[in-house]
């Protein structure tokens, strides 16, 4: 009983403070890590105290972590956020899509900015029919030097995001720069609004689909893996 309470206690604030959660209930053939990208993705700055993030100091230890656990089989990423630091977002998503596990993610409410790269570095994505991405120029913040150095590094920087996406799903760089640039959706910037099966039919997504397919995918490429593990064996 004791245990038991020690165990919860210990999920209950790794998920206050990693958003993260092993499914792997007694009985359960998969042991499938849980993690959770919300809020703004948080970068060498702290955010606003009333400002719910996602802290990359906090994601990139679980995620060598999973890396090196013999029992976690798989991952399931959760993403439902505005953005925020494009290197911290970048980190993140080399992490994942370098992991040896299969991985599995899952557009809930947004995935906008540098949300873009994290929800396709997994193997297979997944977006509900009421998600939504943004995908947009590469904005700068605080002090900026008008100089052709500024601008050529602001460029450079868009061509790592666009590259990764397009390095990672089905869409190609040139289309994805082409709907950054769309003047005529969004009212106060340029750029293009996406839907769950827009963001699918431009090849960003691969599947509309709620937890039940994000799951059920992530446990055929698990067992996908073993037999693979067993043949070479």
């Amino acid at each position: 009983m004791g245990q038991d309470r020690e165990k919860e206690q210990q999920e209950t604030e790794q998920i206050k403070e990693v958003g993260s959660l092993e499914l792997d209930e007694q009985g359960n053939k998969y042991h499938i890590q849980l993690l959770t990208i919300i809020g703004e993705i948080e970068g060498h700055e702290a955010v606003s105290g009333n400002t719910k993030a996602t802290k990359y100091e906090h994601l990139l230890p679980k995620l060598a972590e999973i890396e090196e656990s013999s029992e976690i089989q798989g991952v399931l990423i959760l993403l439902n956020t505005l953005g925020g630091d494009v290197e911290a977002g970048l980190a993140i998503a080399e992490m994942i899509a370098s992991l040896s596990k299969p991985t599995v993610s899952l557009v809930l409410g947004g995935s906008h900015s540098i949300g873009g790269p994290l929800a396709v570095s997994a193997d297979y994505s997944f977006i509900v029919p009421t998600g939504t991405m943004i995908v947009h120029p590469v904005r700068s913040s605080g002090m900026f030097i008008g100089v052709m150095q500024s601008l050529r590094n602001m460029e450079r920087t868009q061509d790592r995001i666009t590259g990764f996406i397009a390095g990672h799903s089905h869409i190609s760089q040139r289309r994805l720069e082409e709907l950054m640039l769309d003047s005529r959706q969004l009212v106060k910037d340029v750029g293009t609004l996406l839907e769950g099966e827009e963001a699918v039919r431009e090849g960003i997504i691969d599947e509309v689909g709620g937890i039940r397919e994000a799951l059920q995918k992530l446990h055929e490429l698990i067992d996908s893996q073993e037999k693979t593990v067993k043949k070479d064996n």
